[in-house]
């Protein structure tokens, strides 16, 4: 499984050109590749239009259908186990969003898809970009 972090998700979904390296586009677009978000990433992604950082291209509810049930993307959810987990991580990331999407993929031994420097220093972490 690849668990998408938020601003992978936006790009690929929004299908924003050059944003995404083309080694991770194939691997997303192979069949039989399980790709998911952790849920924090819907409250993640409500918010930027609200703060006017993000244009979505058709309502927020629609967008969600979208980008979860019509892509197949699964979304994952939020248990007592990954909350735990989100707070005994090392305090290299302070962001409680990424903490939780960390151990999200984590906890499903998945690889996670990111640009961001600050998570691809956690050590048993699979990432990939």
């Amino acid at each position: 499984m690849i668990v998408l972090d938020t601003h992978a998700w936006l790009w690929w979904v929004n299908s924003v050109p050059g944003t995404l390296p083309a080694p991770l586009l194939d691997k997303l677009e192979s069949e039989g590749t399980r790709v998911g978000v952790a849920s924090i990433s819907c409250l993640e992604v409500a918010l930027l239009p609200r703060k006017g950082r993000i244009e979505l291209p058709c309502a927020l509810n629609r967008w969600f259908a979208l980008a979860l049930s019509e892509s197949q993307i699964e979304l994952l959810p939020l248990t007592p186990e990954i909350a735990t987990a989100s707070t005994e991580l090392p305090d290299i990331h302070k962001d409680p969003a990424d903490r939780i999407i960390i151990a999200t993929a984590q906890a499903h031994s998945a690889v996670l898809a990111t640009a961001d420097e600050t998570i691809r220093r956690y050590p048993n972490l699979g990432v990939t970009w």
